[in-house]
């Protein structure tokens, strides 16, 4: 039999006395594994913690940001609606989140646990059984899709059963197997702001009835189109473009962080096999965005024009991020195009509805003349 070769540290001392270094026990070549702790049984699951781990389950930040999202394409659609529906759409949406978040994690336990930002979630350190989490999961998607359909309309209810579906299979799916996934992802975080102007009575295809309308700049139009004709297909692809261009610089950077994680548990991602080509496809589009919100966004008439300026503030700043981050592709680079992509969203989010078309600031501020005039004759 062949022997074993000798650790490193030893081969000096096997050839100076062999004997000695035989008989003395040999020390392990690599640390010795972390101490183990003393068994501590689960605590049971109380009502504040069993809704704590909810939480978990449904990421609750992430479908808050879902939750967001949808309420700013609410507030910028030009249809009106009710309070009651509003708080269906809100409540419908972070359940139709919480369902293909937990069907995700569900799916994932054993990849979750060989990486460092996740081996802390529920099921992987087994603070809830998966059956459990199956039925919240499964209580929360049928809840979710069915408030939309019962108190919103039957085209919202789809789209987060959609969303769910999407999610928690092909997106999930993919994660292990195929780079496209974060293509597929990008899809499923566009979706929450179709699902606000579906919630008012909007449409996302052209129709005889619902033609797309072009709200040209001032100086190219004829004449004002009536605020009511920005319920067009093109608000809808708007919305969309901002949403699905906005992740690329968001998760490449992120994933190029945390690419060594990733590779430990297997997924297939752009930033472990092709690092330069992870940083383009951020920066095309970061540059991307600039005509989505320079000109289809007000083009569509969800803004007025003056959003293609004021626009471009935050649309610069990220694109300079994302240029270091493809110049010099360090992690450096990719911090700060994760961080300003992370106020990117509700900057631009704001602007819009700053600019919202049909919107009018001055009549705030404005004094009102008829009754100043009237108070000085009296």
């Amino acid at each position: 039999m062949q022997a074993l070769a000798r650790p490193a540290q030893f081969q000096d001392a096997a050839l100076e006395d062999a004997p000695a270094a035989l008989s003395s026990p040999l020390v392990p070549p690599y640390p010795p594994p972390l101490s183990t702790t003393r068994y501590r049984p689960v605590p049971p699951l109380t009502l504040p913690r069993t809704l704590k781990i909810y939480a978990e389950l449904s990421k609750s930040r992430l479908s808050f940001l879902m939750v967001l999202t949808t309420m700013t394409s609410v507030a910028l659609s030009p249809l009106s609606t009710t309070v009651p529906v509003l708080l269906a759409t809100a409540a419908g949406t972070y359940l139709c989140s919480a369902s293909a978040n937990t069907l995700n994690q569900l799916q994932e336990v054993p990849y979750d646990a060989q990486m460092a930002r996740t081996r802390n979630r529920p099921l992987v350190r087994r603070a809830i059984s998966p059956l459990h989490a199956t039925c919240f999961a499964v209580a929360t998607g049928i809840a979710g899709p069915g408030l939309l359909l019962t108190c919103v309309n039957s085209t919202t209810a789809l789209l987060g059963l959609g969303n769910i579906l999407l999610y928690a299979g092909p997106y999930t799916y993919l994660k292990r197997r195929s780079i496209i996934n974060t293509w597929v992802g990008s899809v499923v975080g566009a979706i929450p702001p179709l699902m606000g102007l579906t919630a008012c009575g909007g449409h996302l295809l052209p129709s005889l009835s619902y033609p797309i309308h072009y709200f040209l700049p001032p100086f190219l139009s004829s004449g004002d189109l009536p605020v009511e004709m920005a319920d067009s297909p093109l608000a809808a692809l708007a919305l969309f473009g901002v949403l699905f261009s906005w992740q690329f610089p968001h998760f490449n950077s992120l994933s190029f962080l945390v690419r060594a994680s990733y590779a430990q548990a297997g997924y297939q991602m752009l930033s472990i096999f092709n690092p330069p080509l992870n940083a383009l496809v951020s920066l095309r589009h970061a540059l991307l965005l600039v005509p989505i919100c320079s000109v289809l966004v007000p083009l569509s008439g969800l803004t007025t024009w003056t959003f293609a300026l004021t626009g471009l503030v935050p649309n610069i700043i990220v694109v300079r991020y994302a240029w270091a981050f493809w110049k010099r592709g360090g992690e450096k680079e990719a911090r700060k195009l994760f961080f300003s992509s992370l106020w990117y969203l509700p900057v631009v989010m704001g602007l819009m509805m700053v600019h919202k078309n049909g919107l009018d600031w001055g009549s705030w501020f404005r004094s009102k003349e008829p009754e100043n005039g009237s108070s000085s004759t009296k």
